[in-house]
């Protein structure tokens, strides 16, 4: 068998990689955390989050924030309208629009997740100097501004 003269790849060294599984797992430990405590899916807290900071938003605009592709907000949506968490009302200046927000429930739901968020954050990164966490948080904001860069659309980091 004749051998391929590229480089190997070092899977477990190699960074695209290995910050997809620390957030994969991070954000699946912290999913059972609120799914336990409010019954949501990581897409359902994903748009309570960023209504949470950003709403009224349209779903394209949960989209451009979250990288959630269409049908995942769709079905998250339906079922935090169904769940009363989230209003609808329409687009001031596209009537082809909804604009979503959290209700009063969904502003609650979103508190006390938050609270429990920023606790995990803390118990995770417990393991880090002061000073590593602010070296951790300028690096991610290095390769990001370098994607961004390269044409890669702008997305605003969530849990």
């Amino acid at each position: 068998m004749k051998r391929s003269s590229s480089p190997a790849l070092d899977l477990e060294g190699f960074l695209p990689y290995r910050l997809s599984v620390v957030a994969n797992r991070s954000s699946r430990a912290l999913a059972t955390l609120y799914d336990r405590e409010f019954g949501l899916s990581i897409p359902e807290w994903r748009v309570v989050a960023v209504l949470g900071r950003f709403a009224p938003l349209s779903s394209n605009e949960i989209g451009d924030k979250t990288a959630m592709d269409k049908a995942t907000i769709s079905r998250a949506v339906a079922r935090l309208v169904k769940g009363r968490l989230l209003v609808r009302a329409p687009h001031p200046s596209d009537g082809r629009l909804l604009r979503l927000a959290l209700s009063a429930k969904g502003r609650d739901v979103h508190a006390r997740i938050a609270k429990l968020a920023l606790g995990f954050e803390a118990e995770l990164t417990a393991v880090l100097s002061p000073a590593e966490r602010k070296t951790l948080h300028a690096l991610l904001d290095r390769l990001d501004a370098r994607l961004l860069a390269q044409g890669q659309p702008p997305v605003k980091p969530i849990t």
